[in-house]
């Protein structure tokens, strides 16, 4: 049994593999101040809900949150036992030629590895979380470098903060780009103008990479496939997929 965690500056992800299946996948806003006694205590109630009695064997991880860190290879060492393997450029395994390559976030490398084991490159990831990533992936299978757009929901919180009149509002894609209300107004634009900020980055990325496939994966990636015209793969466990990826080929090396 293998714990995956990717550690999200807004939520961490916890999937619990099995038989070589994603069985479980929770998630927890991310707390550094947690401490692993706290995490154990939570993962253990979700053990019990799901009938579980078995704890896992082995942990990886990928973080973008460094005073997490400690928590979590404490929880492992205290409650499973388990040494972290903490996923970075080394551990990945990947030729990177972005500057530094030390630069290139846990999260994205995974990414890069759950969709090299499962698509022909060159590839573009759309990873939609806190920030909106961008992994670019050339035909030789190399990391080529990406973008980081700031998330929807950073860019509807930051609205709605910085204005006197405008709502908080819940995100889906409207029907129409005119919007008749205030609601729909911020839908338009924060849905569908975003939709075409990917579908423009995404694009223009997989040109250069002389024609891509793209996947979109992340939090949010559901709401965006039937909304981006470029989205052609939905991948929502691609993290984990890479993690675990990362895991199987260091233990078996």
């Amino acid at each position: 049994m293998l714990l995956a965690i990717d550690v999200g500056n807004t939520h961490t992800v916890y999937g619990l593999r099995i038989g070589g299946e994603w069985r479980h996948v929770w998630r927890r806003a991310t707390d550094s101040e947690a401490t692993e006694d706290e995490l154990a205590a939570w993962l253990d109630g979700l053990f019990r809900l799901s009938g579980l009695t078995e704890r896992p064997s082995g942990v990886v991880c990928a973080s973008v949150v460094p005073a997490m860190n400690a928590a979590l290879v404490e929880l492992s060492r205290k409650w499973f036992r388990a040494e972290t393997l903490f996923l970075d450029a080394a551990a990945s395994g990947l030729e990177i030629r972005y500057q530094p390559i030390t630069a290139v976030g846990a999260d994205r490398l995974a990414n890069a590895l759950g969709a090299l084991d499962r698509y022909e490159p060159p590839i573009v990831v759309v990873d939609f979380g806190t920030a909106t990533t961008f992994d670019a992936i050339s035909r030789d299978r190399a990391y080529v470098g990406g973008a980081i757009l700031p998330g929807v929901l950073v860019s509807a919180e930051a609205l709605v903060r910085r204005t006197a009149k405008l709502p908080q509002i819940d995100l889906h894609a409207p029907e129409r780009a005119i919007g008749t209300t205030t609601v729909d107004s911020l839908q338009s634009g924060l849905v569908l103008g975003y939709a075409g900020a990917i579908d423009t980055l995404a694009g223009r990325i997989s040109e250069e990479l002389g024609g891509a496939t793209i996947l979109a994966t992340g939090g949010l990636s559901g709401m965006f496939m039937g909304v981006c015209h470029t989205l052609g793969h939905h991948e929502p466990n691609l993290t984990l997929d890479g993690l675990a990826l990362a895991w199987e080929r260091r233990h078996a090396a």
